[in-house]
């Protein structure tokens, strides 16, 4: 079995008293997709967040790519101890937002080639012959030269998707990436993430659209209130939980 792009062991996090995740672990194999489910507030986008390390977490461990989070201090004031270590996971670990946050004052050429040329120095030439593949792929190669505010909220995010690709990740995080969609733009944006499920991309998917984590997850894991409530293969999951408290999730967000 291949090694894991992202292993999270034992996972705490909380804001002052308030105690979000309370020891979890989830693991995304090379080119699986991974779901997060649960209701709001069950620790869903902060277990993203420590993932990507845009959060520090209390206690437990972050690995990528089999190479543990280093970290200094504990408790409240645990934080990465090497900022190198730190870029470097980040930069390959891509994740797209609920909302698109793309530049207003670029082109979408230009906010899909930002990041590698600056962040990681990439030849501009190649950069932008790569982005413009990507915004090809999601399906909005003749938008180049356009800025945001003239897309679709649904052509945004697919924007964004193809910035996080033009950074070439080991994996790509969402959260929650159709939910200001509505539901006509939701659909483009979900055939663009069944597309790279398909191709065998590692993704770990925070979302509320249930049937989207039913056709393209490998697993999915229900969270409530910090913790795994329930996880499994997706058939197993949807068509057979186990507990009541994931069936009452279910009957109140799959549509009958």
């Amino acid at each position: 079995m291949s090694q894991p792009v992202i292993e999270i062991r034992n996972l705490h996090k909380a804001y002052g008293s308030l105690e979000v995740l309370k020891g979890v672990d989830i693991t995304a194999a090379e080119g699986k997709v991974v779901s997060l489910i649960g209701s709001s507030g069950s620790g869903k986008s902060t277990l993203l967040r420590c993932a990507n390390l845009l959060e520090d977490s209390q206690q437990g461990d972050v690995i990528f790519c089999g190479e543990p989070v280093v970290w200094k201090g504990s408790g409240a004031s645990r934080q990465p101890a090497d900022k190198a270590q730190m870029i470097r996971i980040r930069t390959n670990l891509s994740m797209v937002f609920q909302q698109f946050n793309l530049w207003a004052h670029m082109t979408i050429l230009q906010n899909v080639m930002e990041a590698p040329v600056t962040v990681l120095g990439r030849d501009k030439a190649e950069v932008e012959e790569k982005a413009r593949g990507y915004l090809a792929k999601v399906g909005i190669g003749d938008k180049c030269d356009v800025y945001p505010a003239q897309l679709s909220g649904g052509q945004q995010q697919r924007a964004a998707i193809a910035r996080a690709l033009c950074m070439e990740p080991k994996a790509l995080l969402f959260d929650e990436p159709t939910s200001a969609l509505d539901p006509e733009l939701e659909q483009e944006v979900v055939k663009v993430i069944k597309a790279l499920a398909e191709e065998g991309r590692t993704m770990l998917i925070v979302t509320h659209d249930m049937r989207m984590a039913h056709d393209v997850s490998d697993h999915v894991v229900f969270l409530h209130q910090g913790k795994i409530e329930e996880e499994g293969a997706p058939a197993e999951l949807f068509g057979n939980p186990k507990t009541d408290r994931l069936r009452g999730f279910l009957s109140a967000t799959v549509p009958a």
